[in-house]
Parts: structure tokens; sequence; C-alpha cells
């Protein structure tokens, strides 16, 4: 935490401005290691200060460091707001992605001087994990695909979307999750076309596509896989040939990242393939996204990113094919860039599977 203090500090004497403040939840706890829901950040050239009301107190008191915790009454985004002021501050800097405009113009009521977003500021810095932080990311790696693993036990010929669902979730938590990076995506036979379908009513039968999306939190860092299994028997031909299309182009993707590859060349790798299989209109989004506190994160590995991978940066990549009406293949692989290539934090096997 000391050391983003200090990267922010620098940020903003480049920026000329004198401090920066955050209502992000995700962002405080980078910050200060805070894990609740409500909080401000203020850090100028000389001081660094926690705001928070009595709910957390003295939770912050125990988790936020190199920080000075003051509990607050009122509203959080007023207390900022006069708390630049008398502190003298003329120019404030903020990161336009993570506040609201209602924030935004509450602070602005309460402080009469700039407010200045910029917007890399602090995503530069967290897009760069510590050891520390993929170690976290492992773990929740490892507990997500012991989860799947034993969630997979309870698949049976009329059981739902929704149960199995629920019993992901419930895996996850048992084995010591604290909860589930996002609501998980369950999908059988011809709704594993939609790429970010929920969960359904649908009830499991024999030959149907199984796609199974899904991530957890442990000790604030969120894992992200996706695997694609078939119930009792290969629907057809055309499901092994998108399948083996996507393991294909996952697997040419993640040869390519490392350091110093630039994101929407890592991600025409895989797309180049599924297009020359005949497929490309059928993979409509990104190759991946960064991970850590927050599910999705920079990097973006898509057409349009220019981002330069670095050692350190923790990616997903994942392929799809989307046949509407017949059904779909995601196969998605958790990522740490290194110097000379990646390491593959996602264990699972990925060749088809017939459960």
């Amino acid at each position: 935490m000391h050391k983003a203090i200090a990267k922010i500090r620098e940020g903003l004497q480049c920026a000329g401005c004198e401090a920066f403040f955050s209502l992000s939840p995700p962002a405080n706890e980078y910050l200060t290691g805070f894990h609740g829901s409500t909080s401000a950040v203020i850090i100028t050239g000389s001081l660094a200060q926690f705001l928070c009301d009595f709910r957390y107190t003295e939770q912050a008191k125990e988790q936020v460091q190199g920080y000075i915790v003051e509990e607050i009454q009122g509203t959080l985004e007023t207390r900022v707001g006069e708390r630049l002021q008398t502190l003298g501050i003329t120019r404030t800097a903020f990161d336009p992605l993570t506040l609201t405009v209602f924030q935004k113009d509450t602070v602005q009521k309460a402080y009469p001087g700039l407010l200045i977003p910029l917007p890399d500021l602090l995503a530069d810095l967290r897009m760069t994990k510590t050891n520390e932080e993929i170690e976290k990311i492992r773990n929740a790696s490892q507990t997500a695909e012991a989860a799947l693993g034993k969630m997979l036990h309870h698949l049976t010929s009329g059981i739902t979307e929704w149960e199995l669902a629920a019993h992901l979730e419930f895996e996850f938590k048992r084995a010591g999750a604290q909860k589930s990076a996002f609501d998980p995506i369950v999908l059988f036979g011809t709704r594993s076309s939609l790429p970010h379908g929920m969960p359904s009513n649908k009830e499991l039968s024999p030959g149907d596509i199984i796609l199974i999306d899904c991530g957890c939190v442990v000790d604030g860092y969120c894992s992200d896989l996706t695997r694609t299994y078939v119930f009792g028997r290969i629907p057809g031909a055309w499901f092994e040939e998108i399948y083996q299309v996507t393991r294909t182009a996952q697997e040419a993707a993640r040869q390519v990242i490392a350091a110093d590859a630039v994101c929407r060349e890592v991600d025409a790798v895989a797309r180049n393939i599924i297009g020359e299989a005949g497929y490309g209109s059928y993979f409509g989004h990104g190759l991946g996204h960064g991970v850590g506190l927050e599910v999705h994160e920079p990097p973006r590995l898509n057409m349009q990113s220019d981002t330069v991978l670095t050692a350190g940066m923790v990616v997903t990549a994942e392929p799809g094919i989307y046949l509407p009406g017949r059904g779909g293949v995601r196969i998605e692989d958790l990522l740490v860039v290194t110097e000379n290539g990646c390491e593959t934090l996602t264990r699972l096997p990925k060749e088809l599977q017939v459960l």
C-alpha cells in the first residue's frame, strides 16, 4: 500500500494536481487493505487519509495500513469535498471510471476547487500485480476449480441450470471463498450459444452441451474460468468441430501472451484461427481481460486495445464460438504474464469431456 501511495503522489505531481480522492470500494481495497463497501480515500503530498462511518471504524482500524483513519458522519461525498476545501487543495484528481456523476456533483458542491479526471492514475498501478496478489488469485482459481469438480457430481437428468448454479455457489462458500466473483453462468443445450446468458429453469437432458463460466473471491481477489462439457453423448460432429477450433485458438493465443505483446495482436491470433475455420462472425467478444480485485479489469484483450502486456499482469484467454439455435463453446483460462511467456493458473483439463 505504501508503494501505491508513493506512485499516486508521483502521478499527481506529473499532472499538476495536489490531491487524489476515491470512493470506489475495489480501488480503496487496493490502496488500503479495507474490505468494506463504503469508504473514502484522500491522498495529498503529505497526507493519506481514510474516511468511513461508524459501521466500519473498528474494521478499518484493523485492516487499513498507512492511512489516518477518521470516522465521519453524514454524506461521505460531502465530507470529502469539505476535507479537500479545509486542506486548501485547488486541483484534485479522481478516476472518472469509478466515480458516478452524482458522486462527483455532490463532492463539487462542497468543494470550490477543480476536479480533474485522471483515468490512468490508479488503473495503471492495478494492472500489474505483486507476487502477493498473484498468490491470492492463484488461491481463488484453485478454490473455484475444486468447487466446480464437486459441483459436477450433482449432474443428473432433470436438474435445472438454476439448481446447478446454486450448487456451485454453495461449493464456493464451503471451500472457503467469500463469495462468487460474479453470478455463475450455467447453460444447457442450445442456450450455450448465449455468451453471457443467465441460468434458467432449463432441465438437463442427454446430448446437451453444458457451458459453465464461474469464479470466486478469496481474500479479496477474483478468479475466472470457463469449461464446456457435454452430457451423456456428443450432440454431433458440428460440435466436435467448433470445440476443437476453439481449443486450438485458445492455445495459439496462450503461446503468444508474454511481456511486450500488444493486446490487439494477441486477440488477432485467436480470432484469425476462428475466422479461417469459417466461424469468425460467431466470435463477437474480446479474447480476454484483466482479473484482480474485480473480475473485469484492464487490460482488455480485444481488437481495439493497444495496451502492451507487462510481466505480472493477470489476464484471461477465453475465445468462443456461439451458433444461435444450436449451441456454443467457450474455453477460458487464467494466465499470469511473464517476461518470456505466461503461466497458466487454470489446471482443469481442456479435452472434450462427456459427463
